[in-house]
Parts: C-alpha cells; structure tokens; sequence
C-alpha cells in the first residue's frame, strides 16, 4: 500500500483534492489540522490516504528521467528561472490586458476604481515567483560552496551566504543554523523574508550585551579602557567624557586618568580634551601612585583611565596595567573594558582578549565601525567569550560617533552592513 498526504482548508476539501487526484479507490487513513484559523489566515488540514500502488493512476507520478537525461543542479536551476521568468512575462501581459475590463463606471463626481480579486491574485503569484528566483540563485553559491559541512535548505541559502561573508566563525555558523532548523515553525520556512526575520531574532538572543547605566546616588563608576596600540582609546575616552558630561540627562562630574606615559602625544592630546571640556586629569606612571591619583578625582561621578597601547603578545606592558590594577587599595571597583578594532578577523580578535583577559575583562569595546563591511566577527567574539559589550565607536568625531551597544544594531550591521545615516 502506498502512503499519500493532500491539504486543504478544511478535511473535506483535502478529502476531494484525494479523489481528483488518485480516484474513488482510496482509503482515509489520517486527519489532522496543521494551522489553526487565525485573524487573516486560513486553517490548513492534512490528510492521509492509503491506496494500492496498482490502483494509483498512470498520470499521478511524473515519469523520472534515463540517468543519461539528467542536467546538473546548475542547468535544471537554469532552466527553472526561465520558466518562471516566461511565467512572470505572461502574468504581466495577462495583467495588463485584463485590467480594463474591470473597471466598474461610477459618477463622475465620485469615481472610484477597485482592484479586481483576479489581478490581487496574480500580484501574488509574481511574488512568490520573485522569492523562488531569489531562492535559486542563493543555490548556485550554496553550489560552489563544497566545504559547507551541513547541508543548508535553499530557503536558508540567502542568510548562511550573508552570515558567512560577514566573518562569522564557521563553526558559530554551523550551530546557529542547527538552532534554527530545529525550533523554527515549518510555516514560517515558506519564504526566504521570513527565514531571514527568525535567523535576526535567534542571532539578537546569543549577542551579550551591556546597557548603559549611571552611578547610584553617592556612587562612581571607574571605567579603564585597554587594548592593542592604535585602536582609539584615547578618542574613546574622550567620546565617552563628553557623553557623561554634557549629553545624558544629568551633567556628571568626570575625571581622567592617563597611564599612557609612553606616548606623549597621546598624553597632550587628552589633556587638551580635559582642558576643552574642564575636566581633572592625573598622570600616572608607577603602580603606588595609581591609588593616589584616583583618591584626588574622588568628587567625580565618573573617573575613566587611559593606558598604554600594547601589542597583545608584549606582555610587560600588560603587566604594568595589571600591576596598577594589583594597586588599587580604594573602595572603587575599575571596570575595565577591552578595545579593539572591528576590522580585523575573527582570529585575531581572540588572540586580542586571551592576552589581555589576564587583565579581568569586564565589557568589549569595538572601534572602526565605519572602516569594515564585516560584522561577525564581533558576534563570534562575544558569542565564544560570552563578555557583554558596552559600545560601538563608528568614526573619529568627538563625541557624535559613539553608540551604545545594542543587538539590533549590530545584527543589521552584520546581515546589511554599516549605515552611518541610521546612527
């Protein structure tokens, strides 16, 4: 006996779909309702039929073509966005003949034309063949893509392909699409939009993200950025001095801190935004007196530490940091916030964090937002650290191009890329 399933909006109407198809000669086996009615949406039932393969008729079946008739997945693809592009051609025709004729004559002072139900209908048909088009030349780089390890449904062709350009690590990739094969609602697989929408929400749930808080009452917050040399932390101190004195609600009190003694033009440069801005800044330069220095900001709502750039495998300089951090003998937590550029590789970036993780990273920091069109490489990153992060640094003007992190903004920045205009 051979095993058949027809659908339909209600069992009755599956039931005569069976009958048409394979004849009188069947038997119901099974009924189930697979969609309930909904505002806008029909129910959807599914039957099961049992019928005799001898009774099945001869048209039922398509007839499989001799091996040797066969085309590649290439050409058969080839040969279906011409058919629907030949399809698409004849609806238009249809369509724009068809029109007329469907134009009800009213008054003139009142003439009104309604959208007849027979061209909504095939408004619609374009559009599932314009997906279907989008779907099949999403195969043709799953296609050239051998070394994918799972094999990717067409429908998910278009996300895995932006995903992976992006940096994403590939095994974050793989997993996620392991994640999303097996929670998403079969309904929602329909079309390529929606496949997209649900891959957002599932990526926007596995991003770690800081908010942005202020002190308590009585409180201060003690903010030290570190980082690789030329990554922006001093810009970045200077963004984020800006923003807590002039540009949240309350005006706060801030103080600087500079490690940074072995650059003396970045040392110039940040006591020229303290001096713009009024703010107090103490130099540091041996461990003992980094307890000193923040003890004379102790008025301060907010005291944030510049320190000296240091390539991640230049372990003295991170020692230093680490032993003015050892130093500390002050109430004063410092949350110390990790820098790093957004335009390096994946591998790279964890590189970055296992050297300076020594250092008790608290939040990521990510610079040079303007500067890639790859953003997975960040998702990777606090995906496999699991380390929120804090900000985005989106260009070199103080203090406008700085965004507080959130996972809608760089989920849009990893599936469409940077848009300095939605900043």
């Amino acid at each position: 006996m051979k095993i058949l399933t027809f659908t339909g909006s209600t069992p009755a109407e599956a039931f005569k779909k069976a009958k048409m198809e394979i004849g009188e000669d069947s038997l119901l086996i099974e009924t189930r309702e697979i969609q309930k009615k909904a505002l806008g949406k029909a129910a959807l039932y599914e039957i099961v039929i049992g019928i005799e393969e001898d009774k099945i008729p001869a048209n039922y079946f398509k007839a499989k073509k001799p091996l040797s008739q066969q085309k590649s997945l290439r050409e058969e693809s080839e040969d279906i966005l011409y058919d629907i592009s030949s399809a698409a051609k004849q609806i238009s025709k249809i369509s724009n003949v068809t029109t007329p004729q469907f134009e009800y004559p009213m008054p003139k002072q009142s003439q009104v034309y309604y959208e007849p139900k027979e061209l909504n209908e095939i408004k619609t048909e374009i559009n599932k063949l314009t997906d279907k088009v989008k779907i099949i030349q999403n195969m043709f780089w799953d296609e050239k893509s051998p070394d994918i390890e799972a094999q990717i449904p067409p429908e998910f062709a278009e996300i895995y392909r932006l995903a992976a350009q992006s940096g994403m690590n590939k095994e974050h990739l793989n997993g996620l699409m392991r994640v999303t094969l097996e929670h998403m609602p079969l309904k929602m697989r329909e079309n390529s939009t929606t496949v997209k929408r649900y891959f957002q929400t599932i990526l926007r749930k596995m991003v770690p993200i800081r908010m942005e808080t202020t002190p308590n009452t009585g409180a201060k917050k003690v903010i030290m950025l570190v980082g690789p040399t030329g990554v922006g932390k001093t810009t970045s101190i200077a963004k984020l001095a800006a923003r807590y004195s002039f540009l949240m609600q309350k005006k706060y009190k801030v103080g600087l801190v500079v490690l940074d003694t072995y650059r003396i033009g970045a040392v110039e440069q940040l006591m020229q935004y303290a001096r713009m801005m009024k703010l107090g800044i103490e130099t540091v330069v041996d461990p003992p007196e980094f307890s000193t220095a923040l003890e004379s900001l102790k008025y301060c709502d907010y005291i944030l530490i510049d320190t000296m750039g240091s390539s991640p495998y230049d372990k003295k300089k991170i020692e230093k940091i680490y032993e003015c951090l050892n130093a500390n003998n002050t109430e004063y937590h410092v949350d110390v916030v990790l820098v790093m550029p957004s335009s390096i590789k994946y591998e790279d970036l964890k590189v970055t964090y296992d050297n300076f993780s020594s250092l008790g990273v608290d939040t990521l920091m990510f610079t040079k937002l303007d500067e890639t069109m790859g953003f997975g490489n960040i998702f990777s990153l606090a995906y496999e650290t699991r380390k929120p992060i804090s900000y985005f640094s989106v260009g070199q003007e103080v203090p406008e191009d700085l965004v507080c992190a959130s996972g809608d903004f760089l989920i849009e920045c990893l599936l469409h890329g940077f848009n300095g205009s939605k900043v």
